[in-house]
């Protein structure tokens, strides 16, 4: 593996990096009745990360196909891709483009950049752990990573929701996305 040492960090030397779908899981958490955790995951996606010479000005993108959504459900799994959620057929698309990396501690770095769900583009800001750096028996560089963040699904227009008798809602509005993966050298 060719890598460098910057600020106590065995990083990989400046180059493209795509993410290794075999390696890669991308999740949500959403609370459901407001007692218990429903996760999900997406199936296809696709992403790059550009590691800078500076590390701090390293990019990153990611598209996932929204109606690859899966949370082991299949009524659920079509009433998420359906118009009171995703609405897959209008939106194909999830996206997110880095903007900056707005600094880091140790192994954690703060990425900035802009979502889109449904058109709807914020801005958000992920955590993500550097897992190290290593060579698969292949000889193919690779590196690995955690991410978290959490969002606010209506800010994304997904509003469905439904009333409890008990007080609180079905779904909740916050979502806490949390993607494990690898990236290969391209």
């Amino acid at each position: 593996m060719s890598t460098r040492t910057w600020e106590n960090l065995q990083l990989p030397t400046a180059g493209t990096f795509t993410f290794d779908v075999a390696h890669t899981r991308i999740g949500f958490i959403a609370k459901h009745m407001m007692v218990s955790k429903v996760r999900g995951h997406f199936d296809e996606f696709s992403g790059t990360v550009t590691v800078a010479e500076n590390p701090l000005e390293s990019s990153a993108e990611l598209t996932i196909k929204a109606a690859s959504i899966s949370t082991g459900s299949p009524d659920r799994d079509g009433h998420l891709r359906g118009d009171d959620f995703l609405s897959v057929d209008k939106f194909p698309e999830i996206t997110f483009r880095s903007t900056r990396v707005a600094g880091h501690s140790g192994d954690e770095f703060v990425l900035v950049g802009d979502l889109t769900i449904r058109d709807v583009t914020k801005q958000v800001e992920l955590t993500v752990e550097y897992g190290g750096a290593g060579t698969n028996p292949w000889g193919q560089e690779l590196w690995g990573f955690s991410l978290t963040t959490e969002i606010d699904r209506e800010a994304f227009g997904l509003t469905w929701n439904q009333a409890l008798e008990t007080g609180g809602v079905l779904v909740s509005k916050k979502i806490k996305i949390e993607v494990e993966g690898e990236a290969n050298r391209a």
